[in-house]
């Protein structure tokens, strides 16, 4: 008994961030020597002294049971942040870590958008996740779809939103496919069918693929390069073998115990 209830300590322990937790993790001395943490998981429902680690870069919290982040408002340098997956209502305490670029919230109970104006003093947030499809995470207030534009109106350098790209690089293809969903979704076949489309052109000229004949004789003095070298390799494999195993009988002879005849 004596040996459960020790167990049952440790497991309790777990559900508070202690200087412990953190050393044996990191394998840091310091607290403020961390710069990584991944804290996934654990049942942790208490963030106790983790704002001593106040050079904090990338912080992963992610499958617990937290619901106050006060203990976080210390970590100005934080930079990543995951707190998907645990039971989160007020973003508040957030609103000092100012250099903050990503953060994941998905897989909580933001109940409204009145509790994202927490964040506006994020100006540099780059990247925000309230929902993912994937795990099937989300937040009450995603059930207002005018979240993501008081987003993308409060934070003038967001690129990512739920996983996909609103500026840059990708984000035409995101709205390129979002738009055929709608328009699948709306239902736009006419009887059952796609409304008539003008006919297709080919993208390039004819016999742009045929592979030209001084093309086929650089290919083919390559592969014969290739093959030669490849034929060398295989001899001094074979030179390197009977080498090898030469040696092996003479040390194999040498460690023989001398025998002599009685």
């Amino acid at each position: 008994s004596h040996f459960k209830r020790k167990e049952h300590r440790q497991k309790t322990e777990c559900a508070k961030i202690t200087t412990v937790l953190l050393k044996s993790r990191t394998g840091e001395f310091d607290l403020e020597s961390i710069m990584f943490l991944k804290l996934r998981n654990l049942g942790i429902y208490d963030l106790g002294c983790i704002g001593e680690c106040i050079n904090l870069e990338r912080l992963d919290l992610s499958g617990n049971n937290i619901t106050n982040l006060g203990p976080l408002s210390p970590l100005r340098r934080l930079l990543v942040l995951n707190l998907s997956a645990n039971r989160i209502s007020n973003l508040e305490p957030l609103s000092s870590c100012e250099g903050l670029l990503s953060l994941n919230v998905a897989g909580n109970v933001i109940p409204s958008v009145d509790n994202l104006h927490a964040l506006k003093s994020l100006k540099k947030l780059e990247s925000i996740r309230l929902k993912d499809n994937t795990y099937n995470y989300t937040n009450p207030v995603c059930k207002n779809l005018s979240y993501r534009t008081l987003i993308l109106e409060n934070f003038p350098n967001m690129k990512v939103l739920d996983g996909e790209r609103v500026v840059g690089r990708g984000s035409d293809l995101y709205q390129l496919c979002k738009d055929i969903d709608d328009t699948i979704k709306a239902g736009m076949y006419k009887n059952g069918q796609l409304p008539e489309l003008p006919e297709t052109k080919p993208w390039v000229d004819d016999g742009f693929w045929e592979i030209k004949r001084s093309n086929n004789a650089i290919v083919d003095e390559a592969y014969k390069q290739f093959s030669d070298v490849l034929h060398e390799c295989r001899l001094l494999n074979s030179r390197a073998a009977h080498v090898i195993s030469q040696n092996e009988r003479t040390i194999s002879f040498k460690n023989q115990p001398k025998q002599y005849a009685v």
